[in-house]
């Protein structure tokens, strides 16, 4: 039986964010002036916004998880009942078991596949929240230092970590968003296909 998808879809994100950090060179070299670096992937895993998102996920993945472990066990013991009982059933009998079967595993398919989805869009109208109170953050904060040119730090192998807002923008932001609160969401129908 086929279990959710989305459980290495969940585990991926907390394991991304919690990668072991690289090592850093002894001598980072001079700080350029006007040149800083951000990290988006650090400000989802790192604040507490983007912790309580992370968290709550893995919570909805469990309950997702539950939901459907009955339907799953309910269809595999049917199976092996028919299994068992198919010698002492007339064609048709059992034809029309395995056909039921085959039906209630389809379904479970498609609901397996509706809260994947409602999983994912969760987790990316949540992480847009993040990244919607952010922004105004980092500009402010790339005001602040006098950044003329500001790199994403998650494509960058090395950079002077004086030259990285990261840190400021996380702590900001931590101020603003303390955390978030929220439900597993539907996918709208215009975003279904």
């Amino acid at each position: 039986m086929k279990m959710l998808s989305i459980g290495a879809f969940a585990l991926a994100t907390l394991t991304a964010s919690a990668a072991a950090a690289q090592q850093a060179p002894t001598n980072p070299g001079p700080v350029l002036p006007g040149v800083c670096s951000f990290s988006g992937e650090r400000v989802l895993g790192a604040s507490a916004a983007g912790q309580a998102l992370q968290s709550r996920m893995v919570q909805l993945y469990q309950e997702v998880q539950g939901e459907l472990q009955p339907y799953a066990t309910a269809i595999e013991s049917e199976a092996q009942q028919l299994q068992q009982s198919a010698a002492s059933l007339s064609e048709a009998d059992r034809n029309s078991r395995v056909q039921a079967l085959q039906n209630r595993d389809r379904e479970l398919q498609q609901l397996q596949q509706t809260r994947a989805n409602e999983l994912r869009y969760t987790q990316s109208v949540q992480a847009q929240a993040i990244d919607t109170a952010a922004r105004p953050i980092v500009i402010a904060v790339y005001q602040e230092r006098g950044c003329g040119v500001l790199l994403s730090a998650d494509a960058v192998a090395y950079i002077n970590p004086a030259m990285d807002i990261t840190d400021t923008v996380i702590q900001r932001l931590n101020a603003q968003l303390p955390t978030l609160s929220f439900n597993r969401m539907p996918v709208p129908v215009q975003a279904q296909n």
